[in-house]
């Protein structure tokens, strides 16, 4: 069975989440995105553990679904949840401070409750959704593992300066610095959403890593914005065996944003407006022109200073990839209005409706169908975006970058704007 999964989420008990971003949204909008696979988030705060074990019933091995669906849910049609948690450890090794987060994949209730008794004499996991522990990245491993050995750690979004296996503020030059004699148990690595696999193929470490890309969202609406695809038996079990596998006829590709649009790739200085490439950033010594200090260095940078291999070089058993940017972006693009505007949605649902789910629209409908449904600037913008033929203005320092089809183009064009209650779908 071919399907799309997201591991990595956040619940509304998280900091900074949208109070929507609860098991009856996220299973609404994971059906509109394309998402059969979506990660509860959040596992280790007691509160959303209670809804969920209220609320969850088992359906596939390790996968649980909503005991109460929507009435427009159709059998078989329902999301199934994998329960998931990201956990922030922030300790000194090496005579350095780490700040590292980790994601957490279990397969079952039973097992999430062991990791939390054991956590929960460590640190206070009532106070975020993503708890912060005083505790080596190794020591959090070992006690998930302990809990179960199905139980599946993935390092998250590797190469972020702040909180990450790489980064450049806190991270570990090798892995195996950070997981000494259980490196061996990792086996999944997520990039993130400021580097693709292209970027991470430029290191042999990582080659016998499966990569995978999640959207990490605060929010319903940022569902699979990354994601991963498998052609699998759909169980818990099934996902762990392609992504420890590696196995290229189980885990498909991922979907990815374009690099450039995530907020860390480039170097700079937010509150200086400074924005610099790698090689900008050496002609000036690593020092903002503007206030003298550190430039917060990224993940083009970070990965450049690491790599091995020159960037273009894959690995002859790499998992492939897609590069999107998501519809209401270019959508919006297309209108000259932001992407959550109401024009934007109207269009948005009506192409949902007409054609369905947001990832299918993006990846797969074929663009002399799409003709039929929409405005043949937004059909251009897809096959565009399909093609790589992007304008990046890459995000730096917490900014996101921004992703262009059309550039300066569009702004001198008039474009036909949807009628307001246009129901001829």
């Amino acid at each position: 069975m071919k399907f799309v999964a997201d591991f990595h989420i956040h619940s509304k008990y998280s900091r900074a989440t949208s109070p929507k971003t609860d098991l009856e949204h996220l299973s609404e909008t994971a059906k509109i995105k394309g998402i059969k696979v979506l990660a509860t988030g959040d596992f280790t705060h007691p509160v959303w553990l209670k809804e969920m074990q209220a609320k969850l019933v088992k359906a596939e091995p390790g996968l649980y679904k909503l005991k109460v669906q929507s009435a427009k849910c159709k059998v078989g049609d329902e999301t199934r949840f994998i329960l998931s948690s990201e956990i922030s450890c922030i300790y000194k090794k090496n005579d350095r401070v780490r700040k590292i987060h980790i994601l957490t994949l279990a397969p079952s209730f039973e097992a999430v409750e062991k990791i939390n008794a054991k956590l929960n004499a460590i640190g206070n996991l009532k106070s975020d959704g993503r708890p912060i522990l005083g505790l080596d990245v190794k020591e959090l491993a070992k006690i998930i593992f302990e809990a179960s050995p199905d139980c599946i750690v993935i390092p998250a979004h590797i190469w972020t300066p702040w909180f990450s296996l790489f980064g450049s503020k806190s991270g570990f030059d090798k892995i195996e610095d950070c997981f000494e004699e259980i490196t061996s148990q990792i086996f999944a690595l997520e990039t993130g959403l400021s580097s693709d696999p292209l970027m991470n193929w430029q290191l042999s470490a990582l080659d016998r890593f499966s990569l995978v890309s999640n959207s990490d969202c605060h929010s319903p609406e940022k569902i699979g914005r990354e994601a991963n695809v498998f052609d699998t038996e759909l169980s818990y079990f099934a996902i762990k065996e392609a992504l420890q596998a590696k196995d290229k006829t189980k885990f498909l590709f991922t979907i990815e944003f374009f690099p450039e649009e995530g907020k860390y790739h480039y170097d700079g200085h937010r509150v200086c407006n400074i924005s610099f490439s790698p090689e900008q950033t050496k002609k000036h010594n690593g020092t903002c022109p503007v206030c003298k200090k550190p430039l917060v260095v990224g993940v083009s940078n970070r990965v450049a200073e690491l790599a091995d291999r020159s960037f273009g070089f894959k690995p002859k058993d790499a998992i492939p990839y897609k590069s999107l940017v998501p519809l209401r972006e270019l959508i919006g693009e297309v209108l000259g209005v932001g992407p959550s505007s109401k024009k934007v949605d109207i269009e948005y649902q009506k192409l949902i409706k007409s054609c369905g789910p947001e990832l299918e629209i993006l990846l797969e409908m074929p663009i002399e169908k799409l003709k039929e449904k929409t405005l043949p600037d937004i059909v251009k913008a897809i096959d565009l975006m399909r093609q790589g033929k992007v304008q990046a203005v890459p995000g730096y320092d917490g900014v996101y970058g921004k992703i262009k089809v059309f550039g300066e183009e569009i702004k001198s064009k008039k474009i036909a704007q949807p009628k307001l209650f246009d129901n001829d779908f």
